[in-house]
């Protein structure tokens, strides 16, 4: 499906990142985003892909989904753009419209999105709580900690104001994560030309080559945490959301991987 700034017009564009085929749900603000055309481009060659116009495509296996969200900062105009997963999205307000037995039908569309709009510039997954950890020890038990210290650094040398935000999130046992958002243009467009130079920067310092495949993705982890600490320095307004999955989670293997990491410094090997 090809797209453009051009087509994209008023109103609300939704990106779905997207490595391989997968059903998505119906409604003109969802806009399938294939992560990593460039390098595969024969995949989901009819879906718009994050290797037009000004892009950062190749980057996908340390990027993620963001190379889907730096595409649609400097290549889509809508009013209202934001950025979900193929498997996770933003769930319905209405508790009854969450437990349809259809897991598609559990998330949100337009009408109950623009009244949300209407008053909120943003809109964020609900937190997921840690309790027994803090968002430095989770991290730094599940992944490698020097991915959080080099960021700090970045900030101290890029946006000291923030490093209050910043030290107060590590100290947290919760925040949003899923790099996940809906957001007016102009929240977008600021939130993006404020991170993407910071992690740029992260990468020059701390290059991910240098881990296997799925620790190579740090930058992707390292910009959760850098939304939570924009929104606080900001004073942004947000509406929280629920989120949805299309595929049943496996609570059992989420739950005990969590539990080795923290008590015997079993870090993550792959996503859950």
């Amino acid at each position: 499906m090809a797209y453009s700034s051009e087509s994209s017009g008023k109103g609300i564009t939704i990106g779905i990142a997207m490595h391989k085929p997968y059903p998505v749900p119906q409604g003109d603000i969802y806009l399938p985003i294939h992560v990593g055309a460039a390098l595969h481009p024969d995949i989901l060659t009819a879906d718009q892909g994050d290797n037009t116009g000004d892009n950062i495509s190749t980057l996908n296996p340390y990027f993620c989904e963001l190379t889907a969200l730096y595409w649609l900062w400097k290549n889509n105009t809508s009013d209202y753009k934001g950025l979900v997963h193929y498997r996770r999205y933003f769930a319905t307000p209405s508790f009854l419209k969450r437990h349809a037995g259809n897991r598609y039908d559990r998330i949100i569309q337009r009408p109950e999105l623009e009244q949300i709009l209407a008053s909120n510039p943003v809109v964020l997954p609900k937190k997921r709580h840690y309790f027994i950890e803090t968002i430095y020890s989770h991290y730094a038990h599940t992944m490698y900690s020097d991915h959080l210290d080099i960021a700090q650094s970045v900030l101290q040398d890029m946006a000291p104001e923030y490093l209050d935000e910043w030290r107060e999130l590590m100290g947290r046992r919760s925040a949003h994560i899923f790099n996940m958002m809906i957001m007016d243009r102009e929240h977008f467009d600021a939130y993006c030309a404020w991170v993407f130079p910071i992690l740029f920067e992260i990468t020059t310092r701390l290059s991910p080559e240098q881990y296997d495949s799925f620790h190579a993705r740090y930058p992707g982890r390292i910009s959760e945490k850098l939304l939570n600490v924009w929104i606080m320095h900001n004073h942004i307004q947000f509406k929280e959301l629920p989120t949805t999955f299309t595929e049943p989670v496996n609570w059992w293997k989420k739950g005990t991987s969590f539990l080795k990491a923290k008590f015997f410094k079993k870090r993550y090997t792959g996503s859950f």
